[in-house]
């Protein structure tokens, strides 16, 4: 006897138990238990969603006439976000709100406020690499307006912060930070700093360390004023990020160029204009699922200030760009634009669309290779609307959140839950309802016999002796665990399994 399955008789090795199928079963794939007591092949299946905006009912977070906002929502915990803002209700202090998403509903816990002193240009993200884990860089007009950030600890729907740190001690204004997902507790905040008559536009690290910050030396990206900044990185570079704005000082144009980050230091390519007109409400972010490809809405004054976007290509420090697309043929305030980041090439916009009574609106695009195009427009706050910020939930394809201060409805800070066309895929698996593998091929509603837990499989093979084999969603086996992460059991020839009893 040269190995354990020499002592198994032909064929299963055992603990065997008939069950009726629902749906067909393959020979030698791994089964669950149904409520009912019948048994199904693990398997992953898919569900197209339609687009929906609003897919559900709006949520006031803030019961008073409120500034300044930024949201994002947290990717390692699914539909949980934060909300920064400068409350109008409570002096204009620095405020954050933590909401929860569940299906199409939005609930919001406590506010907490992160400065007791009036905070406005704030600009909040989530560490990608840290649960729980966010950042809002703001003006500190109680400190001299000194640009300040803060870490924020989401537990549950409680956020508790650490100290306060200055990252430019003088006059500061169009705050925008965003993290490195490449790079653990790593982001930037372009910023521009105002001296007397004079403003240049810098950029500097901050390193998140439990609650505390450090940062390194700022860099001028713009020795001029530069307004309306926005700072997205790339998530397929480490280290790669982009800044766009209205650069003053070259006739109000819009502006873009590439920051590296190396360590704590910041260094700048040239500067590359993707309207040459004066623009604002500029808006930046990167397709996750496509590496050094960006895009950035705006609204075009050199173009009846109608809402227009372009996609720009990163190559090293350079950057190219398509042409531009239109997405409101009518004056567009307070765009505002992300990525989803389980469908290539789709984001969308969120604005104020002064064609149609402020009403708060927004609309999707694709990207394909350089051009964009767009669907319909959706309006998702029947009022006046502005302060619009849109953040997609990584855990949830094609869901979004939308921010913003709703003047319809007495200057509110609201929120909403949109959904674009997406295909969500679900697998049947659990933690607990695996149950065996299948002896023989079973028809639908047949009975048929399978391995259960405790026992021996052995019409399996390719299998390692000695080896763990772990349930994956799709019903294959392999030696590392899948999510959920399910044993099947250890492999004692290349066609036997025992199964974890």
């Amino acid at each position: 006897m040269s190995n354990l399955s020499e002592l198994l008789p032909a064929g299963s090795g055992g603990k065997s138990v008939d069950f009726v199928a629902s749906g067909t079963l393959p020979n030698g794939k791994p089964v669950i238990l149904n409520s009912d007591g019948t048994v199904s092949v693990v398997a992953v299946s898919s569900t197209t969603l339609p687009t929906s905006i609003p897919a559900g009912s709006e949520a006031v977070f803030n019961a008073a006439y409120f500034y300044s906002i930024s949201a994002s929502l947290d990717p390692n915990t699914a539909g949980k976000f934060v909300v920064a803002y400068q409350d109008g209700g409570n002096s204009y202090y620095g405020t954050a709100i933590v909401g929860t998403v569940s299906g199409t509903s939005i609930s919001f816990g406590s506010e907490y406020v992160f400065n007791s002193a009036q905070s406005d240009y704030t600009s909040v993200s989530f560490d990608p690499n840290t649960a729980g884990k966010f950042v809002v860089a703001y003006r500190d007009v109680g400190n001299s307006s000194y640009g300040t950030a803060i870490v924020g600890t989401v537990s549950g729907t409680s956020i508790s912060y650490g100290s306060e740190y200055v990252f430019n001690s003088t006059l500061s204004y169009d705050i925008s930070m965003s993290f490195d997902p490449n790079t653990a507790g790593k982001f930037v905040v372009a910023y521009r700093s105002v001296s007397g008559p004079t403003g240049t536009c810098k950029a500097i690290v901050g390193t998140v360390s439990g609650t505390s910050l450090s940062y390194g030396s700022a860099t001028t990206f713009n020795s001029d004023h530069a307004y309306y900044i926005s700072a997205s990185f790339d998530p397929n570079t480490a280290g790669k990020f982009v800044v766009a704005y209205r650069d003053a000082g070259n006739s109000q144009y819009g502006t873009a160029i590439v920051g590296t980050v190396s360590g704590t230091s910041v260094s700048f390519g040239s500067e590359y204009v993707f309207n040459a007109s004066q623009s604002d409400y500029i808006s930046a972010a990167f397709d996750p699922n496509n590496a050094n490809k960006f895009v950035v809405a705006y609204r075009d004054l050199g173009n009846s200030n109608y809402g227009t976007s372009i996609v720009g290509t990163v190559s090293g420090t350079s950057i190219s760009y398509g042409s531009e697309a239109v997405f409101n043929s009518g004056s567009s305030y307070y765009t505002s634009i992300s990525f989803d980041p389980n469908t290539t090439g789709k984001f969308v916009v969120a604005y104020d669309d002064d064609a149609n009574s402020d009403y708060g609106t927004a609309i999707v695009g694709t990207v394909s290779g350089t051009s964009i195009s767009f669907g319909s427009e959706y309006v998702f706050n029947s009022g006046s609307t502005d302060y619009t910020s849109v953040s997609f939930d990584p855990n949830a394809a094609g869901k979004f959140v939308v921010a913003y201060r709703d003047v319809g409805n007495s200057g509110y800070g609201t929120a909403i839950v949109g959904q674009i066309a997406a295909t969500v895929s679900a697998t049947n698996l659990t933690s607990t309802n695996f149950i065996g593998i299948s002896d023989a091929a079973i028809a639908d509603t047949a009975s048929g016999s399978v391995t259960v837990k405790g026992g021996v499989s052995a019409n399996l093979t390719s299998l390692t002796i000695g080896t763990d084999y772990y349930v994956q969603p799709a019903g294959t086996l392999a030696t590392s665990a899948g999510t959920p992460s399910v044993l099947a059991g250890k492999a004692i020839s290349a066609t036997s399994l025992i199964l974890k009893g």
